[in-house]
């Protein structure tokens, strides 16, 4: 990879600091389904698990709910249970997850101005 030309430098852009930390973000946000999660879940509020699944295209429970433990585990969405009979379960975004509505925004505009559309169904 060639080093940028010095009219496109990002002057104080610390290319060691950015990598490892842009490694982490895209390493946890670039998981299956992660992104799509939170953005549905910032698109629809508290969601219970069944709406959520079916907003979801294509997701399994398992796969569900393995995201939203993993995703509440590091403060992005909050798990409320009710005591109502049956209890009833929702989740909803945390002030940290909404944080990255508007990161998700920008990705999705970028993507739609810069990357070509996927042939054939494929990802």
């Amino acid at each position: 990879m060639t080093p940028p030309e010095s009219d496109t430098a990002v002057e104080g852009h610390d290319l060691r600091v950015c990598d490892v930390q842009l490694r982490r973000a895209f390493g946890f946000l670039g998981k299956r389904w992660n992104g799509v999660i939170l953005a549905t879940m910032g698109a629809r509020g508290s969601i219970g698990f069944a709406d959520l699944k079916r907003a979801v295209d294509g997701i399994t429970d398992s796969m569900l709910s393995d995201r939203l433990t993993e995703l509440a585990k590091i403060g992005l969405i909050r798990r409320s249970v009710t005591n109502a009979k049956p209890p009833a379960v929702s989740y909803a975004l945390t002030a940290e997850g909404v944080r990255l509505l508007p990161v998700f925004d920008q990705l999705a505009r970028w993507a739609a101005e810069n990357l070509a559309e996927p042939c054939s169904g494929v990802e």
